[in-house]
């Protein structure tokens, strides 16, 4: 029997002895994160919250299987965050799409969540009213047509079915009755009501598709309220992603139970703890940039150098090449060569390996 065939569904209920101290340290590492951000500035905050927001939409879509250009994320949210990056990349309607949710979801978090608000997002998720091949029904409830809505792993005609969601005739019911909990006032704890949001969400899964990525946008949103900010220093999606076989398992293991989700609450605060732990890393390499500009603000840098110097502070992935610079610059490799050997002279750049064609080149 799935959770949503009990007689007592939704009254969820959890071991709240067992949370309270999980919530505390979830509580207090929140409030010390926000604390060292704000005393960062204005543009290193700006920055900070490019580099999360850049990763939370590309994993929460990575954790469906979809695979993101990175710089077409990154320039399209920071085109709509008024956010100076250099030459921006145009980015496609899928990304623009899943960006505009996110930033809908963490910028308005003090806006009622509403059934027309939730078809825009899913609208904005499949520009093209089709989910690869296959045609789905865009900015509306799932339908009839839709046949049961079953998740499913395996090869065709050996599938196992994980769960099975309530039948579309209950979904105008259950949405209403979502919805209403969501914005009313409550009296648990808002990162509580984040996690509860999430699972109950994804649970009546309403949509043809997109179910677990708005599900995401809709904690995010609820952990926004918790902090009564918009900026984001931590993504939880690009947790979820990095545990994706835990999230799955535990999701699986409360949807086939009674009403009493302790799992799935415990879980979810654990991996929000590291989540936020997992931040410093972000907020490291913010400094590092931060800190390499203004060690060199009296110099001058042609835009090819910028434009790679940023790559290497970003986090380049793999070995920087002079093959790989005249082809990330559109210029020759002996125009290539002689920005390479500029920086070699001012000691910016050093060089790897043993030379050659293997040459590469680091910060």
């Amino acid at each position: 029997m799935y959770i949503h065939e009990r007689k007592d569904w939704p009254k969820f209920k959890w071991n709240h002895k067992k949370l309270a101290d999980l919530l505390v340290e979830v509580r207090y590492l929140q409030g010390r994160l926000l604390g060292r951000m704000e005393g960062l500035g204005f543009q290193l905050q700006s920055m900070a919250g490019l580099q999360t927001l850049t990763q939370d939409v590309i994993k929460t879509s990575e954790i469906e299987g979809e695979k993101l250009d990175g710089e077409q994320v990154r320039s399209s949210i920071a085109r709509r965050l008024g956010i100076d990056i250099g030459k921006a990349k145009t980015a496609d309607r899928d990304v623009e799409g899943i960006v505009e949710i996110m930033l809908d979801a963490t910028r308005n978090y003090k806006m009622p969540l509403t059934q027309e608000r939730l078809f825009g997002w899913h609208a904005a998720l499949f520009p093209t009213g089709r989910s690869g091949m296959e045609r789905i029904t865009v900015g509306s409830w799932r339908s009839k047509k839709s046949g049961s809505m079953q998740v499913v792993s395996g090869p065709i005609g050996y599938e196992k079915v994980h769960y099975e969601a309530p039948n579309y005739k209950r979904l105008r019911k259950e949405m209403s009755a979502f919805i209403k909990w969501f914005n009313s006032p409550s009296e648990i704890d808002h990162v509580m009501k984040s996690a509860l949001a999430h699972f109950w969400f994804v649970t009546i899964h309403p949509f043809d598709d997109g179910n677990g990525r708005i599900a995401r946008a809709i904690a995010d949103m609820m952990l926004a309220r918790s902090e009564k900010s918009p900026q984001r220093f931590y993504s939880m999606s690009s947790q979820i992603q990095r545990e994706r076989k835990e999230y799955y398992d535990v999701l699986e293991q409360c949807q086939k139970r009674d009403l009493d989700i302790t799992p799935w609450m415990e879980w979810y605060m654990h991996c929000l703890k590291r989540a936020i732990a997992a931040s410093e890393k972000t907020l490291s390499a913010v400094l590092i940039k931060a800190r390499f500009w203004e060690a060199h603000a009296g110099e001058s840098f042609n835009a090819r150098q910028r434009t790679i110097l940023n790559l290497l502070l970003d986090g380049f992935d793999g070995k920087l090449t002079s093959s790989k610079w005249a082809k990330l610059t559109k210029c020759s490799q002996d125009t290539a060569l002689r920005d390479i050997s500029d920086l070699l002279e001012r000691a910016i750049l050093k060089k790897e390996n043993a030379g050659g064609r293997s040459t590469s080149y680091s910060l």
